[in-house]
């Protein structure tokens, strides 16, 4: 195996020149550094990470929490595109990803930090980690460098990126209003995410500079799963009257609503129109598409991991608070309705 005395002996300097050329000091010239660097190539030569981080004291890996309710882990996809992005990144840059079990040692106060510091990983991301998770505080305080995703975690070397939850639940609310729709439903999140508590608060700006109707028993809650929002259009189904159509936190929600409202004897898009957010690949192929309001998921994911990268790299950065643009994706389940419709009785929809 090539070690960096077979380099020294092959460009005639000595092996503290070779380790200064290989770990980036800059008291070396030019020309030598050029030697040493074609001939590590040719001979194929692959530092030891650990040996390196002894030197650089870092380990050039990234610790991931990401937590997932819905059970799907990677799988899920949303987290999974973000992920993906975010390993792009910061491996172009020569980090490897450590991902942290999220049921293992984050659910005491110090169980983040403790298990950051114990891996001695250079950095952390997190995804998908709840606002009450137990240790947040004092992890922002640590010095760690920290990029999460919609988690409102800000400190010292800690900064935070979301899309625009609020403005993307204002683009919904006023795009079924601008199809005629007056009596809107909404299906939020209560599990106490920040994407949650956005998309809650936007809906409820819409709804009254709209001037449109609220109505409590309209609101409803779920956990972002397909699960919960058939739950929730059942419970909606229930009522004496219900909206002409539902906004819903989660593209997954909307599409379990689907399947209650077919349960049902109705058809979704042409009785209760539905409209999502996320945009998940499966969005498009429901029956109904699925109209929504799309997450830049691989640009989430590239923002974050430059800005851990910077974070990382330059310890006097002040932590940022990122926000990443929304779209709105018009397909086939919202349909435009009489100004001025009224509420429709639940017993009416039901067909024989």
């Amino acid at each position: 195996m090539t070690t960096i005395y077979d380099i020294a002996r092959r460009a005639g300097v000595s092996a503290t020149t070779v380790s200064k050329v290989l770990n980036g000091y800059p008291d070396v010239s030019a020309k030598t550094r050029e030697k040493v660097q074609r001939i590590t190539n040719e001979l194929g030569y692959q530092p030891s990470a650990a040996a390196r981080g002894l030197v650089t004291r870092r380990s050039m890996s990234i610790g991931v929490f990401f937590q997932d309710e819905s059970g799907m882990g990677f799988r899920h996809p949303f987290l999974h595109d973000i992920i993906a992005s975010f390993q792009d990144v910061v491996g172009a840059s020569g980090y490897d990803v450590l991902f942290f079990s999220p049921t293992n040692g984050s659910k005491t106060p110090q169980g983040f930090e403790a298990r950051a510091r114990h891996r001695d990983v250079d950095g952390l991301f997190l995804l998908g980690v709840p606002r009450t998770s137990p240790g947040l505080t004092s992890l922002s305080r640590s010095r760690i460098p920290i990029i999460s995703v919609d988690l409102d975690l800000l400190g010292s070397r800690a900064s935070y990126l979301v899309s625009d939850n609020i403005g993307g639940a204002r683009v919904a609310v006023s795009h079924l209003a601008e199809l005629g729709h007056r009596y809107i439903g909404f299906v939020g999140d209560r599990t106490g995410t920040k994407p949650g508590h956005d998309r809650t608060l936007g809906y409820h700006q819409a709804m009254q500079e709209l001037g449109l109707p609220f109505r409590a028993e309209w609101v409803l809650e779920g956990d972002f799963t397909e699960e919960s929002g058939y739950e929730a259009m059942q419970r909606m189904l229930a009522l004496p009257e219900m909206p002409t159509a539902v906004f819903f936190a989660s593209d997954m929600m909307a599409i379990g609503a689907m399947r209650a409202l077919r349960e049902a004897g109705l058809t979704p898009g042409d009785d209760v129109s539905l409209i999502g957010f996320d945009d998940v690949q499966l969005a498009a192929y429901v029956t109904p598409a699925l109209t929504t309001i799309r997450q830049n998921k691989e640009e989430m994911g590239r923002m974050a991991g430059h800005e851990l990268l910077e974070l990382m790299q330059n310890p006097n950065k002040p932590p940022a608070v990122l926000t990443v643009p929304i779209e709105l994706v018009v397909r086939s389940s919202v349909k435009r309705i009489g100004i001025g419709s009224t509420p429709q009785l639940s017993t009416s929809l039901h067909r024989a």
